[in-house]
């Protein structure tokens, strides 16, 4: 029993990653109507910047942190204004965002990987807590814990701003219909700048966390986010931040039981059958409850 709960705890930290990451790129399709690929990519500079904050700087990990999160969200801008604010100014459709941020994924990857040097390098041990703590009969990694808890506040504090405030209420607005929405005076302009920072800035708290959590801060540690975290909002539901949370715990959970219980090798094709099943079955996912139709 002991393995089976260290293992359920292990899945459980993995989940929170990809619901993390999941969570900003549903925002960012059910705001904007865009499958961004390059979403992983924010993830990946989030992890570099804090590690060079780290390393170069020398700054503590909670700081190194934010410098991940506000250089993720800041991306995420800089991509949204240049790419996608052209597309929408001519009313190009979802295809035409899909393939731009395919390209500038290409873009930010190729960069990423000068940056890097195309190594895998790792946060320094001392830089963040590595030590263990005591459930009962079992033992947790501190970092895991925080991932957990980071979660949870996340989650909380965007479903709060979703579905209880103003900022939240001209978010779903532009969800609908960006034009209605601007004609009953929401800046829609605003809306979406603000839409695409927090996607940026909850992929970069996934990249960095899950930086420190494999030791692997790489031009590729995105692409396993990005695939994950699709299937988490798939899922759950792109228009609900808990429902991608809870969607993200269970593939993360699911993932490490058939990786220690049945095969390693099969690990990521049950996460794609199960995709793949939602899809059919339930394309909006067990909470979704609108559509998109619009880029």
């Amino acid at each position: 029993m002991q393995l089976f709960f260290e293992q359920l705890v292990n899945g459980w930290a993995l989940g929170s990653l990809y619901a993390l990451f999941g969570i900003g790129f549903g925002l960012v399709f059910a705001t904007l109507g865009i499958l961004n690929a390059a979403h992983g990519a924010y993830a990946s500079w989030a992890a570099i910047i804090g590690y060079y904050a780290v390393t170069s700087l020398g700054l503590p990990l909670p700081l190194a942190l934010l410098a991940g999160v506000l250089g993720g969200g800041a991306i995420a801008i800089i991509v949204d204004q240049v790419a996608f604010q052209p597309l929408r100014a001519v009313g190009a459709g979802m295809l035409g965002a899909l393939i731009t941020s395919i390209a500038f994924w290409i873009i930010l990857d190729s960069l990423a990987g000068f940056a890097t040097k195309q190594q895998s390098l790792a946060f320094p041990p001392s830089s963040y807590p590595y030590n263990m703590v005591d459930f009962g009969v079992i033992r947790v990694p501190a970092m895991q814990i925080i991932t957990i808890i980071t979660l949870i506040l996340v989650t909380t504090g965007m479903w709060i701003l979703i579905a209880r405030t103003r900022v939240g209420a001209a978010m779903r607005a532009v969800g609908w219909n960006a034009t209605a929405a601007g004609l009953g005076g929401v800046n829609a302009r605003m809306v979406i700048l603000l839409t695409a920072f927090l996607a940026g800035a909850t992929s970069g708290l996934a990249g960095v966390l899950g930086g420190i959590a494999t030791n692997n801060v790489s031009y590729t540690l995105g692409e396993a986010l990005l695939l994950k975290g699709f299937a988490a909002v798939v899922v759950g539901g792109y228009d609900d931040v808990r429902g991608t949370a809870i969607a993200g715990i269970c593939l993360g959970i699911i993932e490490v039981f058939v990786a220690q219980y049945i095969s390693t090798s099969f690990r990521d094709g049950f996460t794609y059958i199960l995709l793949l099943t939602f899809l059919v079955a339930r394309p909006r996912g067990l909470f979704g409850s609108i559509s998109v139709q619009r880029a």
